[in-house]
């Protein structure tokens, strides 16, 4: 898929900002902050542009665990290899911050987690652009030496899953766009 040049630039700048308020947290000797969802909706249209999962850590005040999470994730998320893989958000599942889910209705944080059964932080779960979740979620930190891997692994699946479907509806419309043709045309008579 082609993106224009001008439409490229806006991951990048966002991902800037993001290196640019980690470093700022690091400074303070605060823990690394990634972007709180507040319009999943938005989100869904960039990952339908880009072919990108959405990558959601789930946490809460006072998770030393979610702080933890954040340091794997946030420079995942600035990193150039990385980076441009997914879009990355946090929701806080003790928060009432107002939040667009992924079909555009008003919600909050800690309903959007409650709905979707999130109770343990931290937890990391990525959605396709249908915003369904992909694969299982991580729950915890696991083994903390290899929780930067099964991160990858988890984006890396759903990417290649994000792109079956999208290959199984591009091979749908061509079949359905043939099987409304007319006959003559199918068959060449």
């Amino acid at each position: 898929m082609h993106v224009p040049a001008s439409h490229a630039i806006l991951p990048r700048l966002l991902m800037s900002m993001i290196v640019a308020t980690a470093s700022a947290n690091n400074a303070l000797g605060e823990s690394p902050a990634l972007i709180d969802a507040n319009d999943l909706a938005a989100d869904v249209r960039a990952m339908r542009t880009y072919g990108q999962p959405l990558l959601i850590l789930y946490s809460q005040a006072g998770c030393t665990w979610c702080e933890e999470a954040r340091r794997y994730i946030v420079p995942m998320a600035a990193d150039a290899k990385t980076g441009d893989k997914a879009l990355y958000r946090q929701v806080n599942i003790d928060s009432d911050a107002r939040l667009i889910d992924f079909a555009g209705q008003g919600s909050s944080h800690r309903a959007f987690a409650q709905a979707r059964k999130v109770s343990l932080t931290p937890t990391v779960v990525l959605y396709g652009p249908d915003g369904q979740a992909i694969g299982e979620p991580i729950v915890g930190m696991r083994l903390p030496d290899f929780y930067g891997q099964y991160l990858i692994n988890a984006i890396e699946s759903a990417r290649r899953a994000i792109e079956a479907n999208l290959s199984r509806a591009a091979r749908s419309a061509a079949t359905s766009q043939t099987d409304t043709a007319p006959a003559t045309a199918r068959w060449g008579q």
